[in-house]
């Protein structure tokens, strides 16, 4: 981050033929958001310009074309392109090229933030199918991340009201059980602890770690699992002074709002957690991946297929999204500041 704390982000165009350019353009048709940071759009000033012909924003937003991130200026769009062809656009459909440039703009904006000329990652929606190639054998960002940057994370949904964790991210229901080990539960249950002091700034954070089975189990009635798996994690979690506390159902849970309580839900699986978080908040939600090296934050919305081109998506999440990514590095340099020459 530059000394005059204007944030440079890196943003993926996702998608081509979905809502991607749709949110991106009208976040930054709004002027003052040149004010928070300096966006580098890895994408295609041709293909910007097509979407861009198709909604109706009242300030008129011109592209800065440029070859590297190094080149960007402030108070412009800058846009890296990916290719100097024409390229076709198939809008609510999934095709090879989307996909192709999909991996490329999230390939390129990775090594720019590997070395330093990009502080934080912003990533537009993409298709989990059509990105798939053998250097992307991965059924999210969450997990190509983590990869590309080594180490654990923890896909952590993140509004106003609340913040989930998810332990086992993409994965079928059926593989969920065989995959809540001790450690894998343990190790999350250790990320969100460390994201929610240093990303979020909660010196004490309270953690809520939700059942597996409904009603916890009911005292085994109806299953074992958060008793003999759960509950030990949350028990080897308080003896190493993260205050967590469950297995609790979810249903009555979120149902009488003792989220209210915690500063971060673990969730077990992907809907448990997704479900209630955009009940709450669908339209401003934000994807973030916590435990990485770097900031990556994503609107919790998908490609929009249905409503591509029609200027019917809201860039409200992507916004949000923008905001969340400047706000945690920020808490980041922080609380290393505070945390560097600790008391003896």
């Amino acid at each position: 981050m530059k000394e005059d704390n204007k944030i440079k982000v890196a943003i993926t165009h996702g998608d081509i033929n979905g809502v991607g350019y749709e949110v991106i353009l009208k976040t930054f048709g709004d002027s003052r958001m040149f004010d928070l940071c300096t966006p580098v759009l890895y994408g295609s000033t041709k293909v910007a310009s097509y979407h861009k012909k198709l909604l109706s924003m009242q300030q008129e937003i011109a592209f800065n074309a440029i070859r590297e991130a190094r080149e960007a200026a402030d108070k412009r769009f800058n846009v890296i392109n990916l290719t100097p062809d024409e390229v076709k656009i198939d809008l609510g459909k999934s095709t090879e090229v989307a996909g192709q440039l999909s991996r490329e703009s999230l390939s390129r904006a990775c090594a720019d933030l590997k070395e330093g000329t990009v502080d934080v990652l912003v990533t537009a929606p993409i298709n989990k199918r059509n990105i798939q190639a053998p250097d992307f054998d991965f059924p999210g960002h969450t997990e190509y991340l983590s990869h590309q940057f080594g180490g654990s994370s923890l896909m952590l949904m993140v509004c106003d009201r609340i913040r989930i964790g998810i332990v086992t991210n993409h994965l079928a229901l059926k593989d969920v059980p065989s995959a809540l080990t001790p450690a894998l539960l343990m190790e999350k249950v250790r990320l969100m602890n460390e994201s929610l002091k240093r990303d979020f700034g909660i010196t004490i954070p309270k953690i809520a770690v939700l059942a597996l089975d409904p009603h916890a189990g009911d005292n085994g009635v109806i299953g074992d699992f958060d008793m003999k798996v759960i509950k030990p994690v949350i028990d080897e979690a308080q003896s190493k002074g993260i205050l967590a506390y469950g297995p609790f159902p979810s249903d009555g849970f979120f149902g009488s709002s003792e989220f209210n309580k915690f500063d971060g839900v673990l969730a077990l699986y992907h809907d448990q957690g997704l479900i209630p978080f955009k009940l709450m908040s669908f339209t401003e939600g934000v994807n973030y991946t916590a435990g990485l090296p770097y900031v990556r934050t994503s609107p919790a919305h998908g490609t929009g297929y249905d409503i591509a081109g029609k200027d019917k998506a809201s860039e409200q999440s992507f916004r949000s999204a923008l905001y969340l990514a400047c706000n945690i590095l920020r808490n980041r340099h922080e609380y290393d500041e505070l945390t560097a020459n600790p008391l003896k």
